[in-house]
């Protein structure tokens, strides 16, 4: 049992990427031509600090945060970078959903049918993820990825984080399930220079101050075990993320002591 709620002595610091849905009174609308950044050169926002970003991402729109170093910036940065997104586009607001098939009127540009070119990884197997492949044409979904500042070792830093968070997510993301045939499978990352990035969850995060503890608490709870000599390696913590498997988070939840926020 790994059942420790500790946080000292953990080094980290969280960014985060996290991906929204706009809507034009209730209808979804695709983000292409609205926002002037892009993955190449995401749009600085001028009234906030270095590192507060907006950008499209297919049809979605893209914030990015500065690292933050503490719990509670975490949760600030997250809020400010989401209000700075609204006063950038009036008129619109944000879906919570992160998976939607879009308006066939909103998917006419070349835009909408790039997905990123950039492949992620599985850390339990070393494999490249392939390529998402949508059921319908045109469904997309929003990922909240965590980018981790860290010395250590990704991969198990990873597989950590999805036992502390994948296998809850399961239980507190309702729309993950058609969310992960096209993205958030278990072990989803990217290597950084400064650690790793964590592609395992949605945005369902990112709209709760409470939530946004959670994300931290538990990324802090996975580096803290595994500081301490432990890593992940049961095959059922990967199966339950990779089916969406709700009674058996339920049984990792207790057998691991996890924490459904």
């Amino acid at each position: 049992m790994v059942s420790q709620n500790r946080e000292e002595g953990v080094s980290m610091r969280l960014g985060a990427d996290p991906e929204v849905f706009l809507l034009n009174k209730q209808k979804l609308t695709s983000v292409v031509g609205l926002v002037k950044g892009d993955k190449a050169n995401p749009l600085q926002i001028e009234s906030l600090p270095k590192g507060f970003t907006l950008q499209q991402d297919n049809v979605a729109l893209e914030f990015g945060i500065p690292p933050a170093g503490t719990r509670e910036d975490f949760v600030k940065f997250i809020a400010t970078v989401l209000n700075a997104g609204k006063t950038h586009l009036p008129g619109l607001s944000y879906s919570t959903s992160s998976c939607e098939v879009f308006p066939e009127d909103q998917m006419q540009t070349a835009e909408a049918h790039v997905f990123g070119c950039e492949p992620d990884f599985n850390a339990w197997n070393s494999r490249v993820n392939p390529s998402p492949r949508p059921p319908h044409p045109f469904m997309r979904s929003a990922g909240g990825h965590v980018h981790v500042e860290t010395k250590l070792p990704p991969k198990r830093v990873v597989r950590n984080m999805d036992m502390f968070l994948g296998v809850p997510s399961v239980l507190m993301d309702a729309a993950g399930a058609s969310r992960r045939q096209l993205y958030g499978k278990p072990g989803a990352h990217r290597t950084k220079p400064y650690g790793v990035e964590y592609r395992t969850l949605s945005n369902f995060w990112i709209f709760d101050p409470k939530l946004i503890e959670w994300v931290w608490n538990e990324t802090a709870r996975a580096l803290s075990a595994l500081r301490d000599g432990f890593c992940c390696a049961d095959p059922l913590i990967r199966q339950c993320i990779s089916e969406g498997d709700v009674e058996l988070a339920k049984i990792l939840v207790d057998r691991y002591d996890l924490k459904v926020a």
